[in-house]
Parts: structure tokens; sequence; C-alpha cells
């Protein structure tokens, strides 16, 4: 077996055993209708992310709780259905909000938040959360590792700081490209960089 063929083996087998760590900075997520009265306009791809479909839109907001605010707040693509702002729970303190740790869409009871961009602004009645941190994952990469959608598990993460933590949740679908995201609170509590690595362990 020649170096490349070794190579790429072991590129199989660590595929197999671990998943690669990203770090989700705080972010903004709006609906078309939102999208127009703050920008003008629907949002416009400028790079895309990890996850297939989904981008880093060239268009900013500033996000506004009762003690303080965040400028050039990134928005991402797709428009949603329902407006979401997701932060770090540091983050959420400066806001003067408290953010309940959520999974991804699930902002029912959340505090709210303004939203300004340039052409205007949106008042939320909910909608701010800490994401839970999770993993996405492709099915066959979930049968693999032996999980299942919905499943809370524990992530060891190989990283400058290693650490396990847990409350992990699983989500699988074919949409998805299997990374594991953190947020920058959890990101700089590991000493994470760019191109590290977790484990599943339960």
């Amino acid at each position: 077996m020649n170096n490349a063929d070794l190579e790429a083996l072991a590129r199989v087998i660590m595929g197999r055993v671990f998943i690669e760590l990203e770090a989700s900075g705080r972010h903004v997520h709006v609906t078309k209708e939102q999208a127009r009265t703050l920008f003008g306009h629907g949002l416009t791809p400028s790079r895309d992310l990890s996850q297939p479909g989904q981008y880093l839109a060239k268009e900013r907001v500033t996000v506004k709780g009762p003690k303080g605010e965040f400028h050039e707040v990134a928005v991402l693509g797709p428009e949603r259905k329902e407006a979401q702002v997701e932060v770090s729970l540091t983050d959420a303190r400066t806001l003067g909000l408290s953010a309940p740790v959520r999974p991804s869409g699930n902002v029912a009871g959340s505090p709210g938040c303004v939203l300004v961009g340039p052409k205007g602004q949106v008042a939320l009645h909910q909608g701010v959360i800490a994401a839970q941190r999770h993993v996405h994952m492709t099915p066959a990469d979930a049968k693999t590792m032996g999980v299942q959608d919905g499943q809370v598990v524990k992530l060891q993460v190989y990283t400058g700081r290693p650490l396990i933590f847990e409350d992990v949740l699983v989500r699988v679908s074919p949409d998805f490209a299997t990374y594991a995201h953190l947020d920058y609170d959890e990101a700089n509590a590991c000493g994470w960089r760019r191109g590290d690595l977790g484990r599943i362990l339960s």
C-alpha cells in the first residue's frame, strides 16, 4: 500500500471516529418580509457555510437589547419562517437579556430584541436564544457512530484545553454535513482552533 492509499485510509478512519468542530459566533436569521424592512431587499449570499444551502449574507444588522447592543452582526441565509437571534450567554448579558439555552428553532417564550438595518428596524417579541451545543450529522455518519436524531450525548473535544461537553444534541438529516457546533463561550473555554476534532462518547 503506497502513501496515497494510506492517507486515504486514514481519512476514512478519522471520518468514522472524529467530528470536526466549528465555532458559531452571534448571528441572526430573518424572514423575507423582515429582510425587506431591514435592507429594502432579500438577502444577498456572500459565502457558503459548511451546512449545505446555508450562507453568510452580505447584509449586517445592529442587535439592540435593554442594556446594550451589537453592531455589524452577521445575517445567515436563506430566509426563514421565523426570526431567530443566536447569541452566547455572555452576549445575552451584554444585551441585558436572559436568553434560554435552546435547540435552534425553539424560540417560544424567549426574549425579544430590536434589529436595525440600513432601511428600517424590526422589533422581535421573541427569538433570542443561546443555541444548545449540537452535532449536525448525515444519516450515514449517524449510523456509523451509533446515534439517532434527537439523542443527547457527551462530546470529547481534542483542543488546546481538552474537555468533555455534556448535553450535546444530535441532529440528523440528509440535508446536513457532519460538524459539531459550539458557541464562542464554549469554543474559548476549550481553546478551540479551526480544524480541531471531537469524538462522541455516548
